[in-house]
Formats: C-alpha cells, sequence, structure tokens
C-alpha cells in the first residue's frame, strides 16, 4: 500500500531524480527534466517547481550548497540531494514500480456513461479514436527505431511502456467499434431502440433497477 508522503507531488519525484546526477539551480533542474521529457512521463506543473524545491528542502531531502551568478542575472541558489533524498527517491521509485494502482482516465469516465449515445455514434467515436491511437502509435515506434543504438535501453523503458498501454487501448477499442458494428454486442439492438423511440426497453429497465442497491425495508 502506498504510504502518505511528505511531498506526494511527482514533480518532486522528478527534481530528486535530476538532483541525484548533480548539483544545480533551479533553472538548471527545469532544463534537464525537460531535455529527459520528464513532463510527458508524468503529471508536471511547471509553476510549481519552486514550491516542490522549497518543500524537498524544508524536509531534507535537498540543501542549498551555495549560489553562482551569470553576468547581470540574478544570484541563483544551487541544490544538492541529500542522504535522506537518495533514500526516498529509492523508496519512492520502488513503490511506483511494485505496486499497481487503479487510475481513473477520462475514457473509463465517457465509458461509464456510454450509454446516453446511440451505438451508432459510439462506432463512428471510437473509429475516430482508434484513427488517432494508431497515427500515435506509428510516430512512437518511429521514435524509438530512430532512438535504437544511440540511446541505452533503460532510458527508453517507460516509452516502450506506454506504446504497449496504447496498443492494448487501441485493440481493446477495435474490437468494442467491431462488436457494436456487427451486432455482437450483447443488447445493442435494445440500446438503438432506446435512442430511436425515446424509450428504454424493459429489459434496460429491468438491468439498470437491478444494478441498484436494494432498499432496507427493515429500517424505521
Amino acid at each position: 500500500m502506498a504510504r502518505k508522503r511528505k511531498v506526494a507531488n511527482l514533480m518532486g519525484l522528478a527534481v530528486l531524480s535530476a538532483l541525484a546526477v548533480q548539483p544545480m539551480h533551479r533553472y538548471e533542474i527545469a532544463a534537464r527534466l525537460r531535455a529527459w521529457g520528464k513532463d510527458t512521463d508524468m503529471s508536471i506543473k511547471w509553476g510549481s517547481l519552486y514550491t516542490v524545491v522549497d518543500n524537498l528542502t524544508k524536509h531534507g531531502f535537498l540543501e542549498i550548497t551555495g549560489s553562482e551568478r551569470d553576468g547581470a542575472r540574478p544570484e541563483r541558489t544551487i541544490y544538492r540531494i541529500t542522504d535522506a533524498g537518495r533514500a526516498e527517491l529509492t523508496d519512492w521509485t520502488r513503490e511506483l514500480v511494485s505496486e499497481p494502482e487503479a487510475e481513473k482516465g477520462r475514457f473509463l469516465a465517457g465509458l461509464s456513461v456510454l450509454a446516453v449515445l446511440p451505438p451508432d455514434e459510439v462506432i463512428d467515436l471510437l473509429t475516430q479514436r482508434i484513427t488517432k491511437l494508431d497515427k500515435t502509435i506509428a510516430e512512437a515506434r518511429a521514435q524509438l527505431a530512430a532512438l535504437e543504438g544511440s540511446v541505452p535501453r533503460l532510458f527508453l523503458v517507460e516509452d516502450d511502456y506506454e506504446l504497449t498501454m496504447l496498443s492494448a487501448e487501441a485493440d481493446w477499442a477495435r474490437a468494442l467499434r467491431d462488436s457494436l458494428a456487427d451486432g455482437s454486442f450483447p443488447g445493442t439492438e435494445s440500446w438503438r431502440a432506446w435512442h430511436r423511440d425515446g424509450v428504454m426497453p424493459a429489459e434496460l429497465v429491468e438491468l439498470a433497477e437491478g444494478g441498484a442497491p436494494a432498499a432496507d425495508t427493515d429500517r424505521g
């Protein structure tokens, strides 16, 4: 089970990973994370960088080692990771890799209320999604192929995972669309009749009511 962390924002994880390489000031940290593509690997809000660095320092995960000035620019504070910060970084990474989490996404939310749309429209919408997914997958595969041999596989595992998940989503969406199109999806005709006639068929009403919690008639 994931434990409550003093700095739980994933930006904190990214900052610790950057400073594990070498001490840096905040501008360098942001530049390094962008260069690594960390803003595509995790939800990063760049506006929170200063706050996250301050919080990591407050909790002893980072420490100030000095400052530097570049020409007329304001003086920049340099941070380095502490032993406690390295322990937090490795422990947090172990947790993220070993503990599965049910991530609730926008697609899942849309699927949960899919019945409000007629099945023929859902077929069209899924086709649009599949087309976009296939394009993204093709681009991702091309990028990975271009990096093969020049970037160690260790630094591409998150891209490989994302590609695999996108491919699985595209396959699933394609199977759902095809089952709606050929009528093999259970209840397709009742679903279609509901939107055509404006009245929910009795079998769907029964299923909907059957899914609701039964009233407690014994309570006074």
